[in-house]
């Protein structure tokens, strides 16, 4: 009896210890479960750690900035941007949420990309080099800014600055992929072209040139657009020659931005948004 006893004790540890054993491992796999879910957004992309990037020193005096004044104020940056920019003269303001995400390399929205615009424009300025590109408000023509017709015209009057001779249209996707032009933002500026060609009384092509560039850095994951298309901004107006398709044809399967170049244009934003704080 003794000893059948002892052995139902035996047994009885035995068994807690593979349950326990068989907690620890779901326990495992859960944990790695959850850190993979981390890594990866909503539609599988994966999700990059910019917990240890180095912020430039600019947008930490914005961020000391927000923390002392901003915040506690309950205040805003206002900027006004004049009408030789986007065509018309409009104010636009930031708020200390926009600083924190981008400092952050959270996702940002078309508020920061036209602040940025506006500092583009400046060094354009400075150059005298502003006929050479054209910017367009991307507020204006973004998905919920109007009918396509609206926002055709919007497209069409920024033209009318330019010399568009050569009709063609270049499509840098920073996504990777490589896809197809989004039909919509495409129909949008083949009617601003025909908008344009009537108004100056050509009739133009049958239809606009489209080239897809497929050298363009790819960026990691999907929170980083409004970097990367500010970067490409940036790559395009410091080239006088416009050369960027050559830029950009290096290949296929090109390397995403190395984070010194995001740094660059994070840095000159940043510097640009100081000058206006109280």
């Amino acid at each position: 009896m003794g000893e059948k006893k002892d052995e139902g004790k035996k047994e009885e540890k035995k068994e807690k210890k593979d349950e326990g054993k068989k907690e620890d491992t779901n326990d495992e796999e859960k944990k790695e479960e959850k850190q993979d879910e981390e890594k990866h957004d909503e539609e599988g992309n994966e999700v990059v750690d910019y917990s240890n990037v180095e912020v430039p020193s600019s947008l930490q005096s914005l961020c000391r900035y927000v923390e002392t004044t901003l915040k506690p104020q309950g205040k805003i940056m206002t900027f006004n941007i004049e009408k030789e920019v986007f065509g018309a003269d409009r104010g636009t303001f930031v708020l200390h949420e926009d600083i924190t995400q981008f400092a952050g390399m959270e996702e940002i929205g078309a508020t920061v990309v036209a602040v940025y615009m506006k500092c583009l424009y400046d060094l354009l300025r400075e150059a005298n080099m502003c006929s050479m590109v054209g910017f367009i408000d991307p507020a204006q023509v973004s998905a919920n800014a109007g009918s396509l017709t609206d926002r055709s015209r919007i497209v069409a009057s920024r033209l009318q600055k330019t010399d568009a001779k050569r009709e063609t249209v270049y499509f840098l996707d920073p996504l990777p992929r490589n896809r197809v032009v989004d039909e919509e933002g495409k129909n949008i500026v083949n009617s601003a072209i025909k908008i344009y060609n009537s108004h100056i009384g050509r009739s133009g092509r049958k239809a606009p040139i489209w080239k897809t560039v497929p050298g363009t850095p790819k960026q990691p994951s999907s929170v980083e657009c409004g970097y990367y298309v500010m970067r490409f901004m940036r790559d395009i107006i410091m080239d006088p020659s416009l050369e960027f398709e050559k830029k950009f044809a290096k290949g296929k399967d090109q390397a995403p931005y190395p984070q010194a170049a995001i740094d660059e244009v994070r840095k000159e934003w940043a510097e640009f948004v100081c000058l206006h704080m109280d």
